[in-house]
């Protein structure tokens, strides 16, 4: 028999217990919020606004590394941007443990999603994100870890085909097309030097709130360190064309606050090779987590293998093509 799990012991009484623990009063009203890699939930409080309440994924990140996405982001906050710290204790602790799990609580916040149909918005978005960069170039991380070949390509390559998710008859043609791409990928990166420094590091419309006018920047899980087009590539959308009229309204907002390197245009094409690489090995390795059956009922099925490996093979030529040019 299977051993459950962890996140199964995460009941309403449990996240209950855990908030109060702190001396919070909870009202038994709690409603979980879309997450996948933690568990989050809206807490309600007695005589107060509800909180939002993060719980760690366990044995995904160190106390230190999570340590330092909070520190980011109160760096963030202190300078104004539009981020949510979490909240500090008296003794001014922002994790804390309960039994088995680490947590974190948030204010609540709202927004709306960014209207991509108004092409100044991007503007807006990368005046914000360059000011989130000229915070996150003052110092570096000393234990989260950095966007590399190495974790997002060599380690999920590697775990998959020992893992046997891939059937027998697509191993040779995933085999191939992944060690060509990497190949391809170590010579990009070795030709593209760059400056790395503390990032979002999963920057995409979908963590972005629209509020009073402002875009306010969530989940911050992810934060690593990197070349500053990570932050970037992720807010582009439609053929080449539009990407380079959009890339270039990035970069008039972003160029108010911090100078751009143009030589990390070349790193899109590889980044995004990375993240749908490491994409299907996040799967795989959460795959005994109940909640990601349930969510990506494609996955780990012989058409979803058979159109990965196309994609791979799509992307693998869109590696020599040309960049995008920024007006």
């Amino acid at each position: 028999m299977n051993n459950p799990h962890p996140f199964t012991t995460l009941t309403p009484d449990f996240v209950m217990d855990a908030v109060e623990s702190l001396g919070y009063q909870c009202d038994a009203r709690i409603l979980e919020l879309n997450s996948y890699e933690n568990r989050v939930y809206q807490i309600g409080i007695e005589g107060a606004e509800p909180l939002i309440g993060k719980f760690y994924r366990p044995d995904r990140w160190t106390d230190s590394e999570i340590l330092e996405e909070h520190e980011f982001t109160q760096d963030l906050m202190d300078e104004e941007i539009s981020v949510v710290a979490p909240l500090q204790s008296p003794a001014g602790i922002s994790l804390h443990h309960f039994r088995e799990f680490r947590f974190a609580l948030y204010p609540r916040r709202g927004g709306r999603a960014p209207e991509l149909d108004d092409i100044n918005c991007l503007t807006i978005l990368g005046r914000f994100i360059g000011r989130i960069h000229a915070v996150g170039a003052r110092t570096e991380f000393a234990h989260r870890r950095a966007i590399t070949i190495e974790e997002y390509g060599i380690d999920a390559r590697s775990y998959l085909l020992e893992n046997n998710f891939l059937s027998r008859e697509l191993i040779p043609a995933y085999e191939s097309v992944s060690a060509g791409l990497l190949d391809d990928l170590k010579l990009i990166f070795a030709d593209h030097t760059y400056r790395a420094i503390r990032l979002h590091g999963d920057c995409h419309m979908g963590n972005v709130l629209w509020r009073m006018d402002t875009p306010h920047f969530v989940d911050f899980d992810d934060a690593r360190s990197g070349p500053a087009i990570q932050d970037l590539w992720m807010m582009l959308s439609g053929d080449h064309a539009n990407q380079s009229v959009q890339m270039s309204k990035i970069l008039e907002g972003y160029r108010d606050f911090l100078d751009f390197d143009l030589s990390q245009i070349r790193l899109i094409e590889p980044l995004r090779t990375l993240r749908m690489m490491y994409h299907a090995a996040w799967l795989a390795r959460r795959w005994d987590d109940p909640a990601f059956p349930r969510a990506f009922p494609f996955f780990n099925t012989e058409r979803f293998w058979s159109e990965h490996i196309l994609e791979l093979r799509e992307q693998w030529s869109k590696l020599s093509e040309p960049s995008l040019q920024i007006y």
